[in-house]
């Protein structure tokens, strides 16, 4: 499937953080925010939502950049944003992500963001704010300026086109002509049925339906939409075009040939930015050297990782490490992984279509609490990642007496258990930046919590995950065993202890 293999994982591993992708286009700010709904109000016919988590993602162009960042680029991105809340919340995600916003141009429009309101996984409602003005001569101005200046000092450039005014005709034919006198590949996701508008670039990548409205030819007609999208290879001065076709795959279309990659999902839970990862790893591909093909390929493989996450979720370079190197098992010792290492299995496990199901504790003494907890983890998935407090974390929660057994030890013992799949220690209170990491399919905690009080709750909610609370057996925990064996002594039955 994939001849460059070595070349793919050498860009992986590293090559690719030498490469700077600039994309230029419409930004936008996607909210989301979730809840129960069980009720119909009575001030008029609408579900109530209850509960309600709210979480922020980059959108559009934006999102382009974000996928190019999980790769381990250098992304640089460039449009507009205004000066508003909306801008802020941007910028956080783009800054934590190191997205490079030095492209962006300040305007006196509004922030594009799109607001969705889901209830039980369904979507109500949905809240756009956007400007329908023309934007000004002077910010569009920039923008043309800012963006072919920095086309000639970069690897590759994406032309991230969602038809909300950033893309213009002038602004387009400026930066594919500076960046073909650079020698750089660019790339165009199109939102117009006349291709015009990207003529020289190396490639566009429509959908069916965008070829189907630039061609004239009915989207269910594929290999006639396909025959058709040949010419506009020659006539608007192509390299090749990238059509998406969703379940069926992506097509390359040359002047006069065409390669075609079959779909990699195992199972599509929601498409959204699934053509922003595709751009963004082709573009990545394209920039690192690797032949046509192999990088369609390779976007194709992507596609088919964001497609069984919930929500835009950019794509990270080690699932597709994960993806390309699959293991075949391991034993018990190499089931106890740091961080990194733990989140390769995961996306190993995941591209497989595997469940991944979280918890973590300090499993001080093992008793039948702790058994009981985790086979109700098996219950909700079919692989289990178990957090382990490490000892400097399980002295400061539980006291300077604890732990009666090592870290080492613990995990040792935890990972020969056949209902865990992996164990990663870590060091903090808390595995919050495991579970954001990791993005456990299935969150279980044991005992009197809810799911508001659970630890990395909102992390695993805003990508599509849930948080499950299950019962605790009563009288069993470390410290009420460790009590007893305190009395016991104290009494003087520790000899008859001994000898049970």
């Amino acid at each position: 499937m994939l001849p460059e293999l070595h070349s793919i994982l050498n860009l992986l591993e590293g090559g690719f953080s030498q490469l700077k992708v600039l994309v230029i286009g419409d930004i936008m700010l996607d909210r989301y925010i979730h809840g129960d709904v069980d009720r119909i109000s009575p001030e008029a016919p609408v579900p109530v939502i209850r509960h309600a988590q709210r979480y922020e993602r980059a959108g559009g162009a934006a999102n382009v950049a974000m996928n190019l960042a999980g790769l381990g680029c250098q992304a640089i991105l460039s449009g507009f944003w205004g000066n508003d809340m909306e801008q802020k919340e941007l910028q956080a995600i783009l800054d934590r992500a190191n997205v490079d916003t030095v492209g962006v141009v300040s305007s006196s429009l509004p922030t594009i963001s799109k607001t969705r309101i889901v209830g039980r996984n369904q979507q109500l409602l949905r809240l756009d704010i956007e400007s329908r003005d023309t934007l000004p001569e002077i910010e569009s101005r920039r923008l043309i300026d800012r963006a072919t200046e920095l086309a000639s000092k970069v690897h590759a450039v994406i032309l991230s086109d969602y038809a909300k005014g950033a893309l213009s005709t002038q602004l387009c034919a400026a930066v594919i002509n500076a960046a073909r006198i650079a020698k750089v590949p660019i790339l165009a996701d199109p939102k117009t049925p006349d291709f015009s508008k990207y003529s020289g670039a190396t490639t566009v990548c429509p959908n069916l339906g965008e070829l189907s409205l630039a061609t004239g030819v009915p989207a269910h007609q594929t290999d006639e939409i396909l025959s058709a999208a040949q010419a506009l290879v020659s006539k608007h001065d192509f390299q090749f075009l990238t059509v998406t076709m969703s379940e069926k795959g992506i097509t390359l279309l040359h002047r006069y040939s065409k390669y075609h990659s079959p779909a990699r999902a195992r199972e599509v839970f929601d498409v959204s930015g699934a053509g922003d990862t595709v751009i963004a790893t082709l573009a990545a591909c394209l920039a690192g050297g690797l032949q046509n093909e192999t990088a369609v390929e390779l976007a194709n493989l992507a596609a088919g990782i964001v497609v069984g996450k919930a929500g835009t979720v950019p794509i990270a370079k080690h699932e597709l490490v994960a993806a390309l190197t699959p293991s075949s098992g391991v034993t018990a010792g190499q089931k106890i992984l740091d961080l990194e290492h733990v989140k390769m299995r995961v996306a190993e496990w995941r591209a497989a279509g595997e469940t991944i199901v979280f918890t973590n504790g300090c499993f001080d003494l093992l008793h039948v609490g702790h058994i009981t907890l985790l086979e109700d983890c098996r219950r909700f998935g079919s692989k289990l990642v178990l957090g382990l407090n490490a000892d400097s974390s399980v002295c400061r929660l539980k006291g300077p007496t604890r732990p009666i057994v090592g870290e080492r030890e613990r995990a040792r013992v935890m990972a020969a258990l056949a209902a865990v799949d992996a164990v990663v220690l870590f060091e903090e209170d808390t595995p919050l930046e495991i579970i954001r990491e990791l993005r456990p399919n299935v969150l279980v905690k044991g005992g009197d919590y809810t799911i508001e009080t659970v630890v990395g709750h909102e992390e695993v909610i805003a990508a599509g995950g849930r948080v499950e609370i299950v019962s605790t057996v009563e009288g069993f925990s470390t410290t009420n065993i460790v009590n007893k064996l305190t009395e016991n002594s104290a009494t003087g039955n520790s000899a008859t202890s001994e000898e049970d």
